[in-house]
């Protein structure tokens, strides 16, 4: 099993607004793979909303990479483009960063010699274990089958004591204990 701390993926693509709902689910392909379904709606709308910029704010043909790294504790998401200019968080009216800021615990943006990375970080809780077999039911009778009900056993015949002078002791089940077999 790989350790929590080697999780990353990353992948290059244009910026092209049909190339938004297939990121959304190679993203959340790998958060399902990784056990962290409880993430997949977060974090695939700010990788959506940060793509979303890129093409308005860049263009449509745009080189950029989106890249997923998870500690084990922080799950953080980065989309890098080409764009020289940095984004401010006051120019976002409820989009935007503004958006990014609300669904994430840090968030933030950084300067490259090729443009820019702007990047958020979910803190995250363990990761759920795969279940190594399949669930069974407790129930041991099908659905939609009722048990059959219980026989009354009639009552042994008083007789002689196992072992007494009236007859040999006898070891196993009674002629009707036998029938129920």
């Amino acid at each position: 099993m790989t350790p929590p701390g080697d999780r990353h993926y990353t992948v290059e693509l244009p910026a092209s607004a049909e190339r938004v709902p297939q990121i959304r689910r190679i993203i959340a392909a790998h958060l399902r793979h990784w056990n962290l379904e409880p993430q997949i709606p977060p974090l695939c709308e700010g990788v959506a909303e940060l793509l979303t910029n890129v093409h308005r704010h860049i263009g449509p043909d745009a080189r950029c990479v989106v890249e997923l790294r998870w500690s084990g504790r922080h799950l953080t998401a980065s989309v890098a483009d080409e764009g020289p200019r940095l984004p401010r968080l006051e120019r976002a009216a409820g989009g935007g960063l503004a958006r990014i800021a609300a669904l994430s615990d840090s968030w933030g943006t950084c300067g490259t010699p090729e443009g820019k990375v702007i990047w958020f970080t979910r803190r995250v809780g363990a990761a759920r274990p795969a279940p190594v077999t399949p669930q069974v039911s407790p129930r041991s009778v099908p659905d939609g089958v009722e048990p059959a009900p219980a026989v009354e056993q009639p009552a042994p015949a008083a007789g002689p004591a196992p072992g007494s002078a009236g007859g040999p002791a006898v070891a196993g089940p009674s002629p009707s204990e036998a029938s129920l077999v």
